[in-house]
């Protein structure tokens, strides 16, 4: 399958590529993003045919469906990582938690997040295919929080590929932290920044167009990529979970074939949104798409009254940090899907120039026949934990926006759940408590262990022990140069 660019083409490149060419370099014209050239539909009954398959296997089948010039060995490859979760036969467990409630569990892979369910497979691809075509890359994260040690996790020690992970100080949980900086391969760099999410997010957009950047990294005989959801090789792996969650609840007799469920994703940067969205367009019998966001509640403005206004909006840090976005990158293949390439350019050079863009009444009308959106103030998040944890399930801080977004219709509904309640235990142990005390994630996971009952997975008990090997906090001014050191 071929991909083309969002906000059209330039006319300096192609105007159509492949999917390793669009994995491999994910900028498009215009500062744009790659997106399918077209989305296959299925039929209700072959969807329905895959519900006894394993996790992997479906995953295959789905990945066919796109036709991506990927070969069946390396697809394979890819895929195997999925054997090496918590549970090989069961990677990805969609739960009954209330009443027509289920949660999907993203997050028990070996970093503990939903991006390992992408980032896997994705970082096994992309470096055969730069092994395959005799090329190094230095592959750009921005996190603030779970994309980079999956990120890092995946491609550890690969060859031909160097990453470098940018996260803000202070912006994530002492697990996500040391999950970054004592990785101990030479292939990786972490670096703190003082800054926001998305001032990183800026910074690895930025030099994604930086020619004087490129020419640099030319002559160390070295080509840029990203890990962040602006790679399409991560969209492709998030619609999988989505079949997944619908096959799940038809197996298990909760619905019947056809029957249409409802979706809540908490989203910051919308690539889980978009996961959902597409799988709806291949033909996953699923209503509403709701978006659960916090304190940072720049989506909901957007599905609800059609406004995207950075002018209005000051980034303000949450206890659910990954979530702590104003500029989701993925809104942008969404409005090109429904309103095309020079309509999104519009928007999106509105969005660049007066921080801000606005939906006509019937663009914003098609956006809110897929979506719906909501947000939760901290003190909901909170409640939400608390209220979940009398009943033995335990969300953490992310997952637990999902809940004001359920709709008492009675329809089935999937929240999805993008992380362990270890990588935010300050905050749950708070919140089952009714405290606010402040401490260490280590104490809070201990505190946990002791009064609730709770195991704790050695993955996340060990890196305590482990020396921290990236201690560079810079400015953001200075990304650029810290790269370039890096690969010097």
């Amino acid at each position: 399958m071929s991909f083309i660019e969002t906000r059209g083409n330039e006319n300096s490149r192609p105007s159509e590529v492949e999917f390793s060419d669009a994995m491999l370099n994910p900028s498009a014209s215009y500062g744009g993003l790659y997106v399918p050239k077209e989305i296959p539909s299925l039929d209700l009954s072959e969807i329905d045919s895959w519900k006894d398959l394993s996790y992997i296997d479906l995953a295959k089948n789905v990945i066919k469906k796109l036709k991506l010039d990927i070969s069946d060995e390396i697809l394979d490859e890819a895929l195997e990582r999925y054997n090496h979760f918590d549970d090989k036969n069961d990677p990805v467990p969609v739960k009954k938690i209330d009443e027509n409630l289920y949660c999907s569990e993203l997050w028990h892979g070996p970093t503990r997040a939903f991006k390992d369910m992408a980032l896997q497979p994705f970082g096994v691809i992309l470096s055969r295919i730069a092994q395959a075509r005799k090329e190094n890359y230095i592959i750009l994260a921005a996190t603030s929080g779970d994309t980079g040690p999956a990120a890092l996790s995946t491609f550890e020690g690969k060859d031909n590929v160097k990453v470098v992970c940018l996260y803000p100080d202070g912006g994530t949980s002492d697990v996500q932290r040391l999950q970054m900086t004592t990785m101990p391969k030479s292939n990786l760099k972490v670096l703190g920044i003082k800054g926001s999410f998305d001032d990183a997010q800026n910074a690895l957009k930025s030099l994604l167009k930086d020619d004087e950047f490129k020419s640099f990294l030319s002559n160390h005989d070295t080509k840029l990529s990203a890990a962040n959801s602006v790679n399409f090789g991560r969209i492709a792996f998030q619609i999988v979970y989505h079949f997944h969650s619908y096959l799940k609840l038809l197996k298990e007799g909760a619905i019947k074939s056809g029957e249409k469920i409802d979706l809540v994703v908490p989203s910051g940067n919308f690539g889980n949104a978009l996961g959902a969205y597409y799988a709806k367009k291949m033909g996953v019998p699923i209503d509403c798409i709701g978006i659960a966001s916090n304190d940072n509640n720049i989506l909901t403005d957007l599905i609800n009254d059609g406004v995207y206004d950075l002018n209005s909006k000051t980034l303000v840090p949450t206890i659910s940090p990954a979530m702590d976005i104003l500029k989701s990158s993925n809104v942008e293949r969404v409005l090109f899907d429904k309103f095309g390439p020079q309509r999104t350019k519009e928007l999106m050079e509105d969005l660049e120039n007066t921080n801000k863009y606005q939906l006509t009444a019937d663009e914003l009308k098609s956006l809110r026949e897929d979506f719906d959106a909501t947000f939760s103030t901290e003190d909901e998040v909170r409640s939400a934990i608390q209220d979940f944890g009398k009943k033995d399930y335990v969300l953490e801080p992310h997952t637990a926006t999902c809940i004001k977004s359920v709709k008492d219709n009675g329809k089935k509904t999937v929240i999805y759940s993008t992380a362990e309640w270890t990588k935010f235990s300050v905050s749950v142990i708070n919140a089952l408590d009714g405290t606010n005390k402040e401490m260490k994630d280590l104490e809070a996971l201990q505190l946990i262990n002791k009064e609730h009952g709770l195991s704790l997975p050695e993955l996340v008990v060990e890196i305590f022990e482990k020396p921290e090997n990236h201690l560079d906090i810079i400015e953001k001014t200075a990304i650029k140069e810290g790269i370039e050191k890096f690969i010097s």
